[in-house]
């Protein structure tokens, strides 16, 4: 397949919305030994239900302080030439920010949930090592909510540990097959790490995802996807009128290390595998 040309043929070429994984539990209590051993062989776990209406609109409150310069310190992303002028015209031209839980209060407590790191310390079996944090915009119908094409996040030199590495990526908006919510190949963790090229993004080959194996994981505001970071996952454009802000956390086991280049280069790229794309 060559790369896609325009976000609609994105979406219908390198995406499918016919299947909704079904891996998930109602609450953070449902959890059991048995669904933390399907975690293992699937690859991903969804959870409703995991934080209150007040812990979103909290988390959400920090996300526009930060954008509209109320606080100082996180790093926000724009679109390329944004020129904002107008609250909303901020709005609409961010799309991600990073290096924020230590300037927000309410997306901290979030990252360092108990009920979160429960789980990441029974899937890891190992105490648990924040790495880095995101929050993912997509503005309705803007170009800001573009494709996040199909990738491994194990694949940034960020998150390339020598341990299975989790993230956590929880909704803040209600995130449905029309706005952008998280698509994955279940299973696809068990392949192995997959060479990936800078096309559109820093992401795997579009001929080589899967996409008859998709399946999309839609989320109501509050609930959050754990997956591993070696799963194959993305997330399609966002062509509605509706907008979809998420966090999204990484973590690795605490015994864990960080690959060196040589090794990070031997799997993850071509430079090494002669892998064409």
């Amino acid at each position: 397949m060559k790369p896609a040309e325009n976000q609609l043929e994105i979406k219908e070429k390198l995406y499918r919305f016919d299947k909704i994984a079904s891996h998930r539990v109602a609450t953070p209590d449902d959890v059991t030994d048995e669904v933390i051993k399907q975690y293992k062989e699937l690859g991903y776990l969804a959870i409703e239900n995991v934080l209150t209406p007040e812990e979103v609109q909290a988390a959400i409150q920090d996300i526009d302080d930060a954008i509209q310069g109320r606080i100082q310190g996180p790093k926000l992303q724009w679109m390329k030439d944004a020129k904002p002028v107008t609250a909303e015209d901020r709005e609409m031209a961010v799309r991600k920010l990073s290096q924020f839980i230590d300037y927000c209060p309410a997306t901290y407590a979030v990252a360092y949930h108990t009920k979160i790191q429960s789980i990441l310390k029974r899937i890891f079996e190992d105490e648990v090592k924040f790495c880095a944090d995101q929050a993912i915009l997509k503005p309705p119908s803007n170009d800001a909510g573009i494709e996040k094409p199909w990738h491994q996040d194990m694949a940034y030199p960020n998150f390339s540990f020598t341990k299975m590495v989790a993230g956590v990526w929880v909704a803040l908006d209600e995130a449905g097959l029309d706005n952008g919510c998280m698509h994955i190949i279940p299973k696809s963790h068990r392949e192995g790490a997959v060479p990936h090229y800078s096309i559109r993004d820093w992401q795997l080959c579009d001929a080589s995802v899967n996409v008859e194996r998709d399946e999309t994981v839609p989320l109501k505001p509050g609930g959050l996807l754990i997956f591993s970071g070696l799963l194959h996952h993305g997330t399609p454009p966002n062509l509605s009128a509706k907008r979809r802000r998420a966090l999204q956390f990484h973590y690795a086991p605490e015994s864990a290390v960080k690959m060196t280049p040589d090794q990070f280069k031997a799997v993850f790229t071509s430079e090494m595998t002669q892998a064409e794309c």
